[in-house]
């Protein structure tokens, strides 16, 4: 039964707070699901949720058999057609009767009396769901002809009236019934305990899943439909057989085998690093074209998006291949860091999320070249988090409030997160980490913890006391924003120490204007006259080895550091070695000098990497700023003088270049490394840096300039190295995914994305690549080339591969993305025709398409950017439309515009006027809403 409220406008979302936590009233300890699929447009669940009473719950007393009223969770869209307390019908309104609300069913404390210590209750409901019209993708949808479901973090609330949090953890019981014809495939948590014909139903049938493991419902999972499977086996370190399955359409199973081989790698790398085995007999990963996220890491039923499971050379690129791996590994690892130990709250994300990326990260940098990885993995933070921590909607690690939690799933929870947890490793070292872990499993295991508890477990673990400063840690996870680290050095030859002088401070972030000092761990190397590495020995610790490399821990606003035994040679100074925390870091005095050395010689490959990437960024804050000289900035020059502005202000040094080429031509280095040397400093990272009020495609131009620069300069080692890939590895031989073929893959795509830059570009044997590629990573990396610049070639380009391709969804994808990206003048244009369906390659109530699309879109520095606002126009347009059909995807949309504060005056005008557009829109979701408001505040 419902009620009239239940058509109402949902009222807002309420704002929460860590600091009100309360458990619920009652333990679930068992919960029987009985989902029975009628149609596209009905689903009627059963559940019966065993209930306890807590003997206390928020402070007031439920023992004596005295129970409270369970006030459960609900969808507005659901209907209740009955409630049952231990098979007792109740009715609507009354002293026993329950209650609906749009967002609430409760069954009030008289109607539960029965409830007394020790004694249970079974509450029973009866609903009907309309999967095809959940275009928020959240609960159970339809994707293409199957069913499947998205539970976190609130969507089993659609699904089923419950305590939808994280700390009601529960088993399963789930009986899946739908038609053979159309559902031969029914798929839920756990093992598979019994199946057959629908008894008096022809044509219908029914599947029973049996999850063990307690967990909460934000890990239940459903798939039913019509889907090709491969098999395959893993048998774990204790002998025991687990059954591997990978769903997919029927003409995509032939692309689930990486798939398949990941999920294997990461299940014996948990077992021989963390000793963690899987602990049920089946894994199954089901693939959907229509999914918000990248995975979920449902209990045994994993569900991807399928970018992130189906390959072939023919279709997939490296990155891809890396990325499939990566993901596979992440959701596998989640099985105990999520699963078997999961959150108290939603305020504890990271505890899961960053703790899991970081073991992601371990697995991959094993199956990879680790250093490379590791440079990927910070750029992909100082682009990501650092803007994020540098702009209106920066919080901690752990929040303190949300209004709407499908908003916390950020590159802070998870990136930064996992920096945190890569600090753990670096105060305590790998086997002190797995001390740690072990500790925190043995405490908490079938459990839902906080970050505090873990943080007690890594510093508490037999041998790890006093290596981790547990205390101050909670700055980390209190604070937003990005330290900003300050080291003065100073090298005294008479007695021949070396003095490292640190300080820190955080610019303020909303809500938090003062911040008390961070733990920064600060490893330290540092290099003689000959580039090697000299033996350090701090004057406060007498007599003991460091080795070559060593970690200072900055606990104070300020703190000095004293090396002895240096020499009386001035030693150059190798700090944050592998970025050992996710700081901005200021080495004051330190020259061009400085940095060509240990862009040759550093034995630390991050750091090496670091040094070029700070002589680049000297170079495009020069040509910055004399690009927005004078009056009138860079808007006044046409492409002619703009030039001559910039090279005018002779910022690209031959030591520059000279940098640049003595890492090509480094016969030592891998061409993977080689790539990432390649690369220019983003625009994020120069603005997060310090640059204010900054003009988006000034700073375009100048790195466009760099880059144009560094073609024509190194035109000779650049060719050179790309005959070499060729020679290493033919473009046309058989695809490998192997790390040696990926990193000469990977090079040349920079080579012929860099040669492109050319003035006289050399189109002609682009596009003799781009025709001859038999993988994707080649063609794309082409075709990437060749969509940089206006002309016929492009346009050929962009025509074939989409008429090549137009058949594959997840390869359409790429191609839009390219389009969109595109920084050729007059492009919006082109974007608003492909939203309407010019050609057909779109779909707005597909996630991957409209990030592709529209999020390809906001990355363009010239089109988006655009001072008349017409590409802040076109995306608020474009999220108007979106959230109307998906605010998950809308929010993470509209992220661009919430950045305004950072441009210069004229678009900051132009793009709050679209954010206050949107706030203005009638109906906008509570995701959408929240973004925007708290930007606008």
């Amino acid at each position: 039964m419902t009620t009239a409220e239940d058509v109402k406008q949902p009222a807002g979302p309420v704002e929460v707070f860590r600091k009100d936590y309360a458990p619920v009233p009652y333990d679930v300890p068992k919960v029987d699901l009985d989902v029975v699929l009628l149609s596209a447009s009905e689903a009627r669940v059963t559940t019966r949720l065993t209930l306890l009473p807590r003997e206390a719950a928020g402070g007031a007393r439920v023992d004596g058999g005295t129970p409270v009223d369970a006030s459960l969770d609900k969808a507005p869209a659901m209907k209740i057609v009955s409630v049952r307390v231990d098979g007792v019908a109740l009715t609507e309104g009354g002293d026993k009767g329950y209650t609906v609300t749009p967002k609430k069913l409760t069954v009030p404390a008289a109607a539960l009396a029965a409830c007394a210590p020790g004694a249970p209750v079974v509450l029973e409901t009866v609903v009907v769901i309309n999967p095809e019209a959940n275009t928020s993708l959240e609960g159970l949808y339809k994707s293409a002809s199957s069913f499947c479901t998205q539970c976190e973090a609130e969507g089993f609330r659609g699904i089923a009236p419950m305590w939808d949090r994280p700390d009601v953890m529960s088993t399963y019981r789930v009986r899946v019934e739908g038609a053979r014809a159309t559902e031969p495939v029914l798929l839920s948590n756990g093992n598979l305990v019994d199946s057959g014909d629908v008894e008096g139903s022809p044509g219908r049938h029914f599947a029973v899943w049996e999850d063990p493991h307690r967990k909460p419902c934000y890990l239940f999972a459903l798939v039913a439909g019509d889907l090709g499977l491969v098999e395959d086996t893993f048998t774990t370190k204790s002998g025991r057989t687990v059954v591997i399955k990978v769903l997919a359409q029927a003409h995509n199973i032939d692309r689930c085998g990486h798939c398949v081989e990941s999920l294997k790698h990461a299940m014996r790398w948990d077992e021989e690093r963390f000793g963690l085995e899987y602990d049920l007999d089946v894994f199954h990963v089901v693939a959907v074209d229509d999914f918000n996220m990248g995975a979920m890491e449902n209990k045994s039923l994993n569900v991807f998006n399928s970018r992130l499971v189906l390959a072939s050379p023919e279709t997939a690129t490296d990155l891809d291949y890396y990325r499939i791996e990566g993901v596979v590994g992440h959701e596998y690892f989640h099985n105990w860091t999520g699963n078997r130990v999961t959150c108290r709250d939603w305020f504890q994300l990271t505890l899961k999320e960053g703790l899991t990326v970081f073991r992601d990260r371990e697995f991959t940098s094993d199956r990879q070249d680790r250093a490379v990885k590791r440079i990927e993995d910070v750029a992909g933070v100082r682009s990501r988090q650092f803007a994020e921590d540098g702009g209106p909607l920066a919080h901690p690690i752990r929040p303190d409030s949300y209004r709407k939690m499908d908003n916390f799933y950020t590159s802070t929870v998870y990136e930064k997160g996992a920096e945190i947890i890569t600090m753990y490793q670096t105060w305590l070292g790998v086997d002190g980490f797995r001390r740690g872990m072990d500790e925190y499993f043995k405490r908490h295991d079938g459990t839902a913890v906080t970050c505090d508890d873990f943080r007690a477990a890594m510093a508490e673990a037999p041998g790890n006391e006093g290596l981790l400063p547990a205390e101050a840690l909670a700055a980390w996870y209190e604070q937003a924003g990005t330290p900003r680290v300050t080291a003065s050095c100073s090298h005294n030859a008479a007695d021949g120490t070396f003095t490292l002088e640190l300080s820190q401070w955080c610019p303020a972030t909303p809500g938090q204007p003062n911040k008390r000092p961070f733990p920064v761990p600060v490893r330290v190397g540092l290099l003689g006259p000959d580039g090697v590495d000299l033996p350090l020995q701090l004057t406060d610790k007498p007599g003991e080895d460091l080795g070559t490399s060593t970690v200072v821990t900055l606990l104070e606003e300020r703190q000095s550091f004293t090396f002895t035994g240096i020499g009386n040679a001035r030693p150059v100074p190798s700090l944050l070695r592998g970025w050992s925390a996710p700081v901005i870091l200021t080495v004051e005095g330190q020259t061009d000098e400085d940095l060509l050395f240990l862009l040759r010689h550093d034995s630390d490959p991050f750091n090496r990497w670091e040094a070029g990437q700070r002589l680049a960024r000297g170079a495009l804050l020069k040509l910055y700023d004399a690009a927005i000289a004078g009056e009138g900035g860079w808007e006044r020059h046409d492409a002619a003088t703009g030039e001559a502005a910039l090279s005018a202000a002779d910022a690209v040094s031959d030591a520059l270049i000279e940098g640049y080429r003595a890492t090509l031509v480094d016969t030592n280095l891998t061409p993977a490394f080689k790539a990432d040397a390649l690369g220019i400093p983003s625009a994020v990272e120069l603005i997060e840096g310090g640059i204010t009020d900054a003009d988006p495609v000034a700073l375009h131009a100048a790195r466009s300039y760099l880059a144009r620069q560094l073609a024509e300069r190194l035109r000779p080692e650049l060719e050179a190295q790309l005959a070499a890939c060729d020679a290493a590895v033919d473009p046309v031989a058989p695809y490998r995914f192997i790390p040696a073929d990926v990193g000469v893959r990977t090079l040349r795509g920079a080579l012929v994305r860099l040669l492109q830059r050319l003035p006289e570009p050399p189109t002609n044997a682009l596009v003799e690549r781009f025709t001859a590629a038999t993988n994707m990573t080649d063609q794309m990396a082409c075709l990437g080339a060749l969509a940089m610049t206006a002309g016929p070639a492009r346009d050929a380009a962009l025509s074939s591969f989409y008429d090549q391709w137009k058949a594959e969804p997840l390869v359409v994808l790429k191609w839009l993305s390219v389009v969109a990206s595109s920084d050729v003048a007059g492009n919006t244009a082109v974007v608003r025709k492909l939203m309407a369906g010019e050609p057909p390659a779109f779909s707005e109530t597909n996630p991957n398409s409209c990030y592709s699309l529209i999020g390809g879109f906001a990355a363009s520095a010239v089109n988006f950017h655009s001072a008349d606002g017409s590409g802040y126009e076109f995306l608020a347009d474009a999220v108007l439309r979106i959230d109307s059909i998906n605010g998950q995807v809308a929010s993470r949309l509209v992220g661009p515009l919430c950045r305004f504060k950072k441009y210069d005056v004229g678009r900051q005008g132009l793009m709050r006027a679209q954010l206050e557009r949107i706030a203005a829109k009638k109906g906008l979701t509570d995701n959408v809403a929240e973004l925007v408001n708290k930007s606008l505040a």
